[in-house]
């Protein structure tokens, strides 16, 4: 099983979940079996009740589910002290592979590739049980298994003109400081990025030129796809 890690930073709404859908068409098209979980660091019991003019229209589906860590309550922890490393980590973990594991294509076969989406920010506090327990999955699963993509945002100033890339530097090292690197580089504009700031993004962020890819404004997103199809990047997943 490849695990593929989708996590934003900077701003919240960047498309996350379209980056992610579009990685995941790509995966299909190339013949693999896809499926996809995604962790919302909330502490709402399920999506179902939460107001769908913040998180949209929750379906779920018969080859899916929500899940919620509950096993102190049924005393599967035999009285120890619950802590959120190592015991809700590995929890999240086991969760992960159990979820992934599940046939979506309506045959009994797993599926080959699990897209992960990151709900939230990096940085933020609620998520970070998940940070660590993800940073822990990746070495459990190995490197070979495990991809991931960041996307950040690259804004103008209008008084200069000029692609900025310091709130991206900061993303990227905020999230290497909590034990997660980047294999790619989503970086989010609202025109296309110019060369001298992919060369900039690379040198300060520590990723290779060919692995930046550029998901600028679009008039529709099932552009999306086919900007991620033209790019290098692709091999990686």
């Amino acid at each position: 099983m490849k695990y593929v890690l989708v996590t934003g930073g900077v701003v919240s709404g960047l498309g996350k979940g379209v980056t992610a859908s579009s990685i995941g068409v790509l995966l299909k098209a190339c013949g693999l079996r896809v499926t996809s979980i995604k962790i919302d660091p909330y502490l709402n019991t399920d999506a179902g009740t939460m107001s769908p003019f913040e998180h949209g229209e929750v379906f779920v589906l018969d080859d899916g589910g929500e899940a919620v860590i509950n096993k102190e309550r049924k005393g599967d922890y035999l009285g120890k002290t619950v802590q959120v490393v190592p015991h809700i980590t590995d929890e999240i973990q086991d969760w992960i592979e159990r979820v992934a594991m599940n046939p979506v294509d309506g045959t009994d076969k797993p599926a080959d590739v699990c897209v992960i989406e990151l709900g939230g920010t990096i940085g933020d506090i609620e998520s970070m049980p998940f940070i660590e327990a993800l940073g822990q999955f990746s070495y459990r699963v190995g490197a070979g298994n495990f991809c991931l993509v960041h996307v950040s945002l690259v804004p103008v100033l209008t008084v200069v003109g000029e692609q900025k890339t310091k709130p991206t530097q900061h993303s990227v090292r905020g999230l290497r400081g909590l034990g997660l690197m980047p294999d790619i580089l989503a970086c989010r504009s609202t025109q296309p990025l110019e060369e001298n700031v992919k060369l900039k993004l690379s040198q300060f962020c520590q990723v290779p030129v060919s692995n930046i890819v550029n998901l600028h404004d679009v008039t529709n997103i099932w552009h999306i796809p086919l900007l991620l199809r033209i790019r290098e990047p692709m091999k990686l997943f």
